[in-house]
């Protein structure tokens, strides 16, 4: 005897058990069976069991004979084909034709061959009117649900009872790549990935129970491949039948890759592929435990990368941040995390290492990026300042930690290019008080908190008060007096200078209309502005003719200070903004002239009014040293310039520079700075005095 067993991934059935089955259905006389297949392009009946002779009473040989369209009269041509599907079983309730003429009411059950030329026919007689009306509704509600949804894009099951599947549309076998009669009955529940089954069967139990429920499930193809899903399940009543579902699917795949790949563009660098600050912040901040220190971070700033990409191009900079990134990922511990932080910044965040693992972490980074990459046809050797921080009980968040390891980096920065350095605790309060320090100066900014003190301006000729320089003041509401020599240069650095130069420009233009309003003549005639370095491009002009227009001031009554070494910083586009500046009609004057390395040729192209004499050569006539004062006052007049001479303290200094031929003075020996309401008192009682 031999057995055969079906193979797991075969869907044939063995031939003993067709034997069997077509045996037991060929002695049947309850079920009555019929065989149609097409030959010669009409459809005719082959075969038929004792079952359908006794329902139809046709013998064999007439059944054989008969053309199917006889048996069903009501059907006609293209309804015929509904009920003769190739590829999916068929259901209809209808009037069957027997020998003597007279027609039975019967539920067809029509089942295709793999082959899709020949058809099993089951038909089975209604035997009461109550079944006959109740069949013939539920008949009519899957006739409706197969037509509305059979072509319908949306993927569509229909359950009659329980968890049998009655009907399921071309878009479902399309996703799950099947045959609608290997889902029919219970046989779509194999479609459905092992790990969601159980959620799937709970929410079918809530429908069938009347609720409308959905859930996420990921189903199999018959290629392998997963699709996830939305199953939506609705409750389905049919008469005579019982308590079922409609389940509506979602093919949600391509929508979950894309916001899969947005969400991986959302934190991760384009061109380097590694995480960006988004992710390193959401890293950190998962593995952070305050008091833990289990955590430690190496910040590395590429040195003269900015060198690479001005010699080479930005191409070749982004093939050596791509390597970079590469090296690093090499050079790290399996479970550390690689972040692109910015521009040419990285950050490395390892677990469970103390400060000398940290430490030769970075000298094994800084050995592997030291190996030479070519770039246009150029060796380089990447070199990276590193700081390193360790978690310390006094990091009360992961944003400290990362801040600290930036500071840590600063510090390897100063002290020379290529360093490894261990944040300095004293070095990171400077740091700290710094950023706190910058957080009160925006605020202050942002209230109109700094305030404007007015120095006078000497004429050496008639000894009378000309102008004011405009000097910015901060009273910070806890330390106090900040100096600008503080300030100033914080505010560059942190990026307040516009701000910051902008509230002084209006602020000055603000107190000189006012003070025109109330003084008339005896108001200060010109104000001298000073202009950061950061400040001197296109946008100054157009800056200045706003406040000036905003407060309804002649050009004349401002004068813009402009020191020396911002001029050389970038000279060609400092000329062009010069030029425009006195298009408008303002003065324009060079500060801390001499203190410097501009070119004479190129001051002689400069459209200035005036060089101010730094304060430093001024001092120095206190101890017989007028050189250097007197070869800027002698190259002003040569230039046909005036002169400021600021920091005059005494009398002595005074004379001297007026027999040097100074044109104007500054200083506090000659006035201290005011305010605004002490500056119009003074000029008033000025007046008064030399008339």
């Amino acid at each position: 005897m031999s057995v055969i067993i079906a193979d797991a991934d075969d869907d044939r059935v063995p031939p003993e058990i067709v034997a069997s089955v077509f045996y037991s259905a060929t002695v049947n006389d309850n079920l009555a069976l019929v065989v149609a297949e097409t030959v010669a392009g009409r459809l005719r009946l082959n075969w038929g069991n004792a079952g359908a002779v006794d329902l139809l009473g046709y013998g064999l040989d007439d059944l054989r004979a008969l053309p199917l369209e006889h048996l069903f009269p009501s059907l006609r041509g293209g309804e015929l084909k509904l009920l003769l599907r190739r590829e999916r079983t068929a259901r209809m309730t209808l009037p069957v034709r027997t020998a003597s003429g007279a027609t039975v009411e019967a539920l067809v059950t029509t089942t295709p061959s793999p082959g899709g030329r020949m058809w099993t026919i089951r038909i089975l007689s209604t035997t009461n009117e109550q079944e006959r009306a109740l069949r013939a509704t539920a008949d009519a509600h899957e006739r409706r649900f197969s037509t509305l949804t059979e072509r319908s894009p949306v993927p569509t099951l229909l359950s009659e009872q329980g968890m049998r599947l009655a009907h399921v549309n071309d878009a479902f076998c399309t996703l799950v790549g099947r045959r609608a009669e290997q889902l029919l009955g219970t046989g779509w529940i194999g479609t459905v990935h092992e790990d969601d089954l159980d959620a799937v069967i709970e929410q079918v139990s809530a429908a069938l129970g009347g609720e409308e429920v959905e859930t996420q499930a990921r189903l199999l193809r018959d290629d392998g491949t997963v699709r996830t899903t939305i199953i939506r399940f609705a409750h389905l009543f049919t008469p005579g039948v019982g308590a079922g579902f409609v389940g509506t699917i979602e093919d949600i795949t391509d929508r979950l890759a894309f916001e899969a790949q947005l969400a991986h563009q959302a934190n991760h660098d384009p061109l380097t592929g590694l995480p960006n600050r988004t992710l390193l912040a959401e890293y950190v901040a998962g593995r952070f435990t305050p008091g833990d220190g289990a955590l430690a971070c190496l910040f590395l700033d590429l040195d003269d990368f900015k060198v690479v990409n001005d010699s080479l191009g930005h191409t070749s900079g982004d093939e050596l941040l791509t390597e970079v990134a590469g090296r690093l990922r090499s050079a790290v511990r399996p479970g550390d995390l690689v972040a692109r932080f910015g521009g040419d910044e990285f950050v490395v965040v390892c677990e469970d290492v103390d400060q000398a693992a940290a430490v030769a972490l970075a000298e094994r980074i800084c050995a592997e990026l030291a190996q030479p990459v070519r770039l246009g046809g150029v060796d380089v050797r990447p070199h990276a300042s590193v700081g390193v921080t360790v978690q310390t009980a006094e990091h009360a968040s992961a944003e400290e930690l990362i801040r600290d390891c930036d500071i840590a980096m600063y510090q390897a920065k100063a002290g020379g290019k290529g360093r490894i350095t261990v944040l300095d605790q004293r070095a990171r309060e400077d740091a700290r008080d710094k950023l706190r320090l910058v957080a009160d100066l925006r605020g202050a900014v942002e209230r109109r908190g700094i305030t404007l003190l007015y120095q006078p301006i000497f004429s050496t000729r008639t000894g009378r008060p000309v102008a004011v320089e405009s000097l910015a003041r901060w009273m910070h509401p806890e330390r106090g007096v900040i100096s600008p020599a503080v300030f100033i240069p914080l505010a560059e650095e942190s990026g307040l200078i516009a701000g910051l130069g902008l509230l002084v420009l209006d602020e000055t233009c603000r107190q000189l209309a006012e003070w025109m309003s109330r003084m008339g003549s005896a108001a200060p005639p010109r104000a001298n502005v000073n202009v950061s370095a950061l400040q001197l491009d296109a946008n100054l002009p157009p800056q200045v003719a706003d406040a000036l227009a905003r407060h309804g001031l002649d050009a004349s009554r401002i004068s813009i200070e402009i020191t020396e070494s911002a001029l050389m910083k970038d000279p060609e586009s400092a000329r062009e903004v010069l030029h425009q500046l006195r298009d408008l009609g303002v003065e324009l004057a060079i500060d801390d002239f001499g203190t410097g390395y501009s070119s004479l040729a190129y001051l002689r192209h400069l459209p200035v009014n005036c060089l101010k004499v730094d304060r430093s050569f001024v001092a120095e006539l206190a101890h017989g040293h007028a050189e250097i004062a007197s070869a800027v006052i002698a190259l002003a007049r040569s230039l046909d310039l005036s002169t400021v001479a600021e920091g005059v303290e005494t009398p002595e200094q005074a004379a001297e520079l007026v027999r040097l031929g100074a044109t104007y003075l500054q200083g506090f020996g000659l006035s201290e700075p005011m305010t605004g309401e002490q500056t119009a008192a003074w000029f008033a009682s000025s007046g008064e005095r030399t008339r």
